[in-house]
């Protein structure tokens, strides 16, 4: 019998894509359990204080369970956070490697947290950090189709 081989890409693309499912599916699960006619019921009241009371203790009962069901997930970036910056490196570098510092023109000091390296063109400056899928990073450098992920350090 032939094992078969299957990339580490492969794998990294798997478990990416089943992060995002279980993502998902912790965001919506607690939303479920609330009744729609719980909800009916508060907004038909017509004071304002019982109407915010029977609001707050509806959303009160989704909390406990919304908790335990993050445990563990990154947090997903604010809505007004940029999905990405550009800059350029502050030294001249000719590649990197695990655990490489990286820092830019704009103060910020990145290090490679993957097992990925690279070598560079020389001349190489510009640099664009894009976020990526569950809470990672990657820096993208001109000229090169490698990008390692990195985790801001300082």
């Amino acid at each position: 019998m032939t094992a078969i081989r299957i990339p580490e890409e492969a794998w990294r693309l798997a478990a990416a894509r089943t992060g995002v499912v279980a993502l998902v599916a912790s965001t919506w699960l607690p939303i479920a359990e609330a009744s729609d006619a719980d909800w009916l019921r508060c907004r038909a009241m017509a004071d304002d204080a019982q109407r915010l009371a029977c609001y707050d203790r509806e959303a009160a009962a989704l909390s406990p369970a919304a908790p335990a069901a993050a445990f563990g997930l990154p947090r997903m970036a604010p809505a007004h956070e940029p999905a990405a910056i550009e800059s350029t490196l502050s030294d001249a570098i000719e590649g990197w490697q695990a655990g490489s510092r990286i820092r830019l023109a704009n103060g910020q000091v990145w290090q490679v947290s993957d097992d990925s390296t690279g070598f560079l063109r020389a001349g190489t400056r510009q640099v664009r950090i894009r976020r990526g899928a569950l809470g990672a990073f990657y820096m993208e450098f001109e000229g090169t189709n490698r990008s390692p992920r990195v985790r801001r350090v300082e």
